[in-house]
């Protein structure tokens, strides 16, 4: 074994990432404010892993004061979390502010800046209030952009003094795509056209929000969450190649092209036609586009996909889907995370940074989440009652290696953000699978217990010193 060192830059972003639904409860939740989130977890709590859901959380709501002591004493210099769209209104026609959730974001970005921890803002992370999805068919619609909008100008009114960070979307594509290209969730409809739909209003609110922040001068940056998957294809063959492109195509560039370039892909528009997949858009949405690209990214990596051409034929009588194009790819021998069915491949990292300095003008961007989910942390637990969960230390020092061997080869990379800071609900694995530096005791009233990595993570941020032990072949 070696050891290998790097040194993180001062002015790189160490920190974690959360979300409002998957943290607050519904404590103080008035009729009415749900969630499409909520609103599916009421309809099929069954298929969330025993019952858990967002009904309690973690809860953030009340325990926002503890957890943001925990994230200094963890050595955060950056929490991101979401404003709840559906809670942040209580008429959202008329956008009329629910006072009580407004003063309770005051208190916690008031308690991240006492502490040090400066906050990062999502606009929307799956919480699409449940009336505009059942009244108005959700981002299928253009009055939901419409209502989008003025509740980012409500926001940003009331918040833009203690924000600087901005993001308008968390992983934009995978709600419609769980729902309306694979129909595993609530409401299950196999629908392409309404999944392009849905894709081209989030890319169009994002601009429109983008808009309105430069045309009030409000100060600091605003961007996107994107979530894109790391392509590989199985061959060099041309059929494996076209595989790999064409999954990249729907999936990553249906949303990093319009953001950073400010336009659609003419191979994504001209296979859509082809497909006679029905959507709408305008030349006053693209020209909008066009003028209003995101200052920086936020990019969600946990592991690669790779794909092979498809060996058979797409049946013309269902409805089109992009996987006509190709089929996963298992690799031999690939390293796995066996608790979540994901393979593990750092490289990702250092991948996903040179495409973003080629392809898309070397725009600023971090690692807005990236992270490990073990089932039975339990079993790893000393003596001291801490869990030692060295398997995630090693999962984190070698994707933070992979970043900051980037940064060096000339990435416009601004830092690393781990999922998550505490463990907390997620769309039906519930909290099987635990994430966070902080252990959340479900047996004892959702108490919090630092994990092994939160102490290593507080070691790294003050010594500015990532050290990796690898054997000769890695190196």
């Amino acid at each position: 074994m070696a050891s290998i060192t790097k040194t993180i830059p001062d002015d790189f972003i160490l920190g974690a990432a959360a979300s409002a639904w998957q943290t607050e409860g519904w404590q103080g939740k008035q009729p009415g404010q749900d969630s499409w989130m909520d609103a599916w977890y009421k309809r099929e709590r069954h298929v969330w892993h025993n019952g858990y859901g967002p009904a309690v959380a973690t809860n953030f709501y009340q325990r926002y004061k503890e957890d943001v002591a925990l994230m200094k004493q963890a050595g955060l210099t950056h929490f991101r979390t979401s404003i709840n769209w559906s809670r942040f209104f209580t008429d959202y026609r008329n956008a009329v502010v629910d006072e009580d959730y407004a003063t309770y974001i005051d208190n916690v970005l008031d308690e991240l800046i006492r502490a040090g921890i400066e906050p990062m803002i999502c606009l929307e992370h799956y919480e699409l209030p449940a009336e505009l999805f059942d009244n108005d068919g959700g981002w299928a619609s253009r009055e939901v952009v419409e209502l989008f909008v003025r509740y980012v100008g409500k926001v940003f009114e009331r918040f833009h003094a203690k924000v600087r960070r901005w993001y308008t979307f968390n992983e934009p594509v995978v709600v419609q795509t769980r729902v309306y290209l694979d129909a595993l969730r609530w409401p299950h409809e196999q629908n392409t056209g309404t999944w392009m739909q849905w894709n081209h209003h989030k890319n169009l609110a994002t601009a429109r929000a983008i808009q309105l922040f430069r045309e009030k001068g409000y100060p600091g940056t605003i961007g996107c969450i994107l979530n894109p998957e790391v392509t590989y294809p199985r061959s060099s063959a041309a059929h494996d190649q076209k595989a790999a492109q064409m999954y990249d195509l729907f999936y990553n560039r249906v949303f990093l092209d319009p953001m950073v370039h400010g336009c659609y892909p003419e191979l994504l528009l001209d296979t859509l036609a082809r497909h006679e997949v029905a959507w709408h858009y305008s030349e006053n949405d693209l020209a909008v586009m066009r003028d209003n690209c995101v200052d920086e990214l936020g990019i969600n990596l946990y592991y690669p996909h790779r794909v092979q051409a498809p060996s058979h034929a797409w049946n013309p009588e269902t409805p089109f889907h992009p996987a006509c194009y190709y089929e996963p790819f298992t690799l031999p021998g690939r390293r796995m995370n066996t608790s979540r069915g994901w393979e593990i491949y750092p490289q990702i990292i250092y991948d996903m940074a040179m495409r973003l300095k080629t392809d898309y003008r070397n725009i600023p961007w971090f690692i807005a989440e990236n992270g490990m989910g073990i089932e039975n942390e339990g079993r790893f637990r000393n003596s001291d009652g801490v869990i030692e969960d060295d398997y995630r230390i090693e999962f984190y020092s070698e994707h933070l290696f992979q970043a900051l061997r980037a940064r060096e080869a000339g990435a416009n990379c601004l830092g690393y953000m781990v999922w998550a800071f505490t463990d907390n609900v997620s769309p039906m694995n519930a909290f099987k699978n635990r994430y966070g530096l902080v252990e959340i005791d479900l047996e004892n009233n959702r108490d919090r217990r630092l994990k092994k990595s939160a102490y290593w993570f507080r070691q790294i941020r003050d010594s500015r010193v990532l050290a990796l032990s690898v054997d000769d072949e890695w190196k």
